[in-house]
């Protein structure tokens, strides 16, 4: 089979198409899907870059996102069949240890993440477990697959498990831009609650009013927390989803009201922050992490999707043989959406 794989890391130089033999069926319960569309993440992006203290094994298939057609399944591989056409969930756990029974699968001691701990999407074929696979919604494309499981599962969890977000509640979404950002305001506005988000990019945050965000704020050129204040009337937002990190976070907490909560699945402009204990406790704020999400939540995200009320938006689609260009432009940080690549057509 074709695939994109990694030779090594540091640049986009050291991403190479291959001839490789396609998975197998190792598991009873795995299934193998012939892929039509992968979309990226920035893990994508932070895998070619080299992520510190991840095992290294070359030549490693990249992509965590896809959706394709069920080619094969194993004896005990219930609810799909040949010919399916389904998305994926790139969070894979072992289902025996008890963060796996109690439905958190991301805390397993053996979580593994498509195109991340083991072989991803950018190949004609996949294997994963029939647990992590769902049915493609009535009417979507293939891209349209690919692009929503990673970015929607991760603002779910963020929003909904962690935050608990309410309706009536105020958030702040920070750098519209990205997949789990725009996941996260259409998340919020399906629970009822306000939302204000910011971007650098004019284009990204008239876009982002078009999608439903009561503000939107240049975050290169205004003064956030200030705004933030203004517009909530001096009490501050409920919660905050900073995946930023270092560059955002003194103002991510200048922003949050009493009892706010601040929620975090990643840090694109560092990893270390600062934060004045005496604010955390006097506020009596919430700080948090988030990864990926279970099996549980996964399940409930499709199930809107299947209803229509939640949908991903699309930046770009790619051929599968201009993938390379699709990674620059996750790196370039051009992208409004999710950039799908076009696998089975490439």
């Amino acid at each position: 089979m074709n695939a994109l794989t990694l030779v090594g890391t540091g640049g986009l130089e050291h991403l190479v198409f291959q001839e490789l033999p396609p998975p197998s069926l190792e598991r009873p319960d795995d299934v193998l899907v012939r892929v039509e569309a992968a979309a990226l993440n920035h893990l994508d992006y932070w895998m070619v870059k080299g992520l510190p203290g991840l095992p290294r094994a070359f030549p490693h298939v990249m992509g965590s996102d896809g959706a394709g057609v069920v080619a094969a399944v194993g004896p005990a591989a219930h609810g799909v069949q040949v010919g399916d056409c389904v998305m994926l969930n790139p969070g894979i756990g072992c289902q025996q240890c008890e963060w796996c029974r109690a439905d958190d699968h991301p805390l397993c001691p053996d979580f593994a993440i498509l195109g991340e701990h083991r072989h991803g999407t950018l190949a004609e074929f996949v294997v994963v477990p029939a647990a992590n696979v769902a049915r493609l919604p009535s009417g979507w494309s293939f891209g349209e697959g690919a692009a929503f499981s990673l970015a929607t599962l991760t603002a779910w969890r963020m929003l909904t498990t962690r935050a608990r977000l309410e309706a009536g509640e105020t958030v702040l979404i920070w750098g519209i831009g990205g997949g789990v950002a725009q996941a996260a305001l259409q998340i919020a506005k399906h629970l009822g609650a306000r939302t204000i988000v910011t971007s650098g990019s004019p284009d990204k945050l008239e876009e982002a009013k078009n999608l439903g965000a009561e503000l939107a704020l240049d975050h290169a050129s205004q003064d956030v927390p200030k705004e933030v204040k203004a517009f909530t009337g001096g009490r501050g937002v409920h919660v905050v989803v900073d995946s930023v990190g270092e560059a955002t976070w003194e103002r991510s907490l200048r922003c949050l009201g009493k009892r706010g909560r601040l929620v975090t699945c990643g840090g694109t402009s560092g990893p270390k922050v600062t934060t004045d204990v005496r604010k955390l406790f006097w506020y009596q704020w919430d700080l948090m992490g988030s990864t990926m999400g279970s099996d549980g939540e996964y399940a409930e995200i499709a199930r809107l999707a299947g209803e229509g009320k939640l949908r991903p938006v699309l930046d770009r689609t790619f051929p599968f043989r201009d993938a390379v260009a699709a990674f620059s432009r996750m790196a370039a940080g051009a992208q409004l959406g999710k950039i799908v690549i076009e696998v089975g057509n490439g």
